[in-house]
């Protein structure tokens, strides 16, 4: 089996024992020598300060590259195009550019009045600028706000055609399930790479409540998996074998690359990894 390139996704500390746990989280994964890391933006913009610090405090002491997440969500072009500008002074060149959902579960998404009206209008501004390379979210189960995977297929183009590089798949649970939105997006003309999103299973609950909100499809065999190893006390056991077999098969499918939703816990995703045969190939620059 082909071992993949990885890349992580974290999101930012909001107190100091969340700082520890992402220093702590890059120290287990970085000499893992991913692609890229990337670093998320709260709900609302609601960690938009706490990102920046993120991304500049990652890029400037982990010896990695960093993608850093920007939404359209309550703020003008102006106020966005001056944070990618800040980005870019820091030496970041990697943006992962999306609509952002609202903060609060308040509902649909609304535009700021002198805001981005979407995903597409923001990376056209950011492809003009010729600073970065853009990723951009997709969508194999359906997001909530589109009536089905035909239309996430056709937005993804948009939004290639509009700048992107390449894109990230929210997490899904099966392999099918990213093999026919791929063949949908190929179908469609879409020749930009398209790389899974994995959410190594943590715990269940938990995950399944966001999969819930989010839209993905949750096989019945999943909630009947989790319910016996509870019994057994063998949830991170199972957790470790369905994500290596999930990343398995999507290798033996021509996939050569992964993105871990670390959720800022190495464990899982570090014993995956191995499995994968990815194992460390660097030496962890200290944070200054």
């Amino acid at each position: 089996m082909t071992t993949p390139n990885v890349s992580f996704e974290f999101f930012p500390p909001k107190g100091l024992e969340g700082s520890f746990k992402l220093w702590d989280t890059l120290g287990v994964l970085a000499p893992l020598a991913p692609s890229f890391v990337s670093v998320t933006y709260g709900a609302g913009g609601t960690t938009r300060t706490l990102t920046h610090e993120a991304v500049k405090t990652i890029n400037a002491n982990f010896g990695v590259d960093v993608a850093a997440h920007l939404t359209c969500v309550d703020a003008t072009r102006s106020e966005t195009l001056e944070i990618a500008d800040s980005y870019a002074a820091a030496g970041v060149t990697q943006i992962v550019a999306l609509r952002g959902d609202p903060a609060g579960n308040s509902g649909r998404f609304v535009p700021h009045p002198d805001g981005f009206a979407s995903s597409v209008e923001l990376i056209e501004a950011l492809a003009k600028t010729g600073k970065f390379e853009l990723r951009v979210g997709a969508y194999p189960d359906p997001h909530p706000d589109a009536p089905d995977m035909a239309a996430c297929v056709d937005f993804l183009k948009r939004k290639i055609d509009a700048g992107a590089s390449s894109a990230i798949t929210q997490f899904f649970f099966e392999a099918d399930t990213f093999f026919r939105f791929r063949d949908a997006c190929a179908d469609a003309g879409i020749t930009a790479p398209i790389i899974p999103g994995i959410l190594p299973i943590g715990n269940w609950i938990r995950i399944r409540r966001f999969a819930e909100s989010c839209g993905a499809v949750i096989p019945q065999w999943l909630d009947e998996a989790y319910a016996t190893a509870a019994r057994d006390d063998r949830e991170d056991l199972l957790s470790t074998v369905l994500c290596t077999e999930l990343c398995s098969n999507l290798i033996k499918g021509g996939v050569n690359d992964l993105h871990f939703y670390t959720l800022n816990t190495p464990d899982l995703t570090r014993q995956v990894c191995a499995a994968l045969c990815v194992t460390p190939r660097v030496a962890l620059a200290q944070v200054a």
